[in-house]
């Protein structure tokens, strides 16, 4: 009964706080004739967007302007996680391989990228894009399929069809099948001792019903290419130079310390487990994959969890080299209509939101690979 009536007194006590700086605010933005109120939302933003991942048109409200701004967040945010979990666990494993020149240049890189400012490195790949590179119509090409250039990267893309939905559709099934077949390998190693491999069948099972779906829908083969032309690349798909060094700005800095929590993580298990592993007649590969990882992820996923988080939150420094984010398009909202308490109040919903959420997943990770004592 104690405990619930200390909870209770907490939670009086923190929301009597809310209510206190939300009244204290909205009286004095009331004396002083400032408007307050997420009504503007709806009102016609005025201002066009550089980038979308969804149509927008400047009679459109600001609800959807900054719905934009949030799809283009989540999209650095996503595709840096990714691409920063793959480049920092090559480049951790590397700092133990035993050729010296790829041990060599990962301690480089790890000591390079994560000692220089991330902002610094935003601004210096953005001056490669906008001055190093060519011209649209000098763009650097490979097969006349891949355009580089101050432009951005154009690259194909296939033309949508409903048999691509098909497609779609059969992925995740085989996505279903392949968890499924990975949780009864599980068992049957922990029963018989008999590993399987648990990562070519759930392959085999995804890209073979996506075909499937892809041919019950049709089969469309249709793609769009860039093609160069006087002045410009048009055709394809393409990613402008503010979202490419955006992304590849966060994905340098944050794989460099990512590197060094794999490294960290590694170097936890006992070399005990190593050599047990070579008396047993295991590869090296087999003994990473089998016996060091598995071990070492207990101490990597923690600190990795931060790092997703730093990366996800520094993704808002796009606003200073002109990537059209949740920040910059409060910021524009903010100076139009004036509502700041509102617009930053937007920010950080967006911001606690994303982080709560990879919080969550990496938490359950957590739980799934931790080892279980018998």
């Amino acid at each position: 009964m104690r405990g619930w009536v200390y909870q209770a007194v907490a939670l009086l006590l923190i929301g009597g706080a809310v209510w206190f700086l939300a009244h204290n605010t909205q009286e004095n933005m009331r004396v002083r004739g400032i408007q307050s109120g997420f009504d503007f939302l709806g009102q016609a933003a005025g201002f066009d967007i550089g980038e979308t991942m969804i149509a927008f048109d400047p009679s459109q409200s600001y609800g959807r302007a900054l719905w934009v701004g949030v799809l283009n967040t989540l999209r650095v945010a996503v595709l840096g996680i990714i691409l920063t979990t793959i480049l920092g666990v090559l480049v951790g494993i590397g700092r133990f391989s035993h050729n010296a020149l790829v041990r060599g240049l990962c301690y480089g890189y790890v000591e390079l990228f994560r000692n220089v400012p991330i902002l610094l490195q935003l601004l210096m790949w953005y001056l490669f894009f906008v001055e190093v590179l060519p011209q649209p119509q000098a763009a650097w090409n490979l097969g006349d399929l891949f355009f580089l250039s101050k432009g951005g990267f154009s690259m194909p893309a296939p033309v949508w069809a409903p048999g691509y939905a098909w497609m779609g559709l059969g992925a995740l099934l085989g996505l279903v099948a392949g968890v499924a077949y990975r949780r009864w390998a599980q068992r049957e190693f922990e029963r018989t001792g008999r590993d399987r491999n648990r990562w070519l069948w759930p392959l085999v099972a995804m890209v073979g019903l996506a075909l499937a779906g892809w041919a019950a829908g049709g089969a469309p083969r249709e793609w769009t290419r860039p093609e160069q032309l006087a002045f410009m690349v048009e055709g394809g798909i393409s990613a402008t130079p503010e979202f490419m060094a955006v992304l590849i700005g966060l994905v340098m800095y944050t794989g460099a310390f990512v590197a060094e929590v794999v490294r960290g993580g590694i170097q936890s298990v006992s070399h005990g487990q190593t050599e047990a592993s070579n008396a047993l007649g295991l590869s090296r590969r087999q003994t990473m994959r089998l016996v060091v990882l598995p071990q070492a992820l207990r101490v990597i996923i923690p600190p990795l969890t931060n790092q997703y988080l730093n990366l996800t939150k520094n993704s808002s420094l796009a606003v200073a080299i002109g990537y059209p984010d949740v920040v910059s398009i409060a910021n524009t909202t903010l100076n139009q209509t004036g509502r700041a308490v509102e617009c930053i109040a937007i920010i950080m919903i967006v911001y606690l939101s994303t982080s709560l959420s990879t919080s969550a997943l990496m938490n359950w990770y957590n739980r799934r690979v931790a080892i279980k004592e018998r």
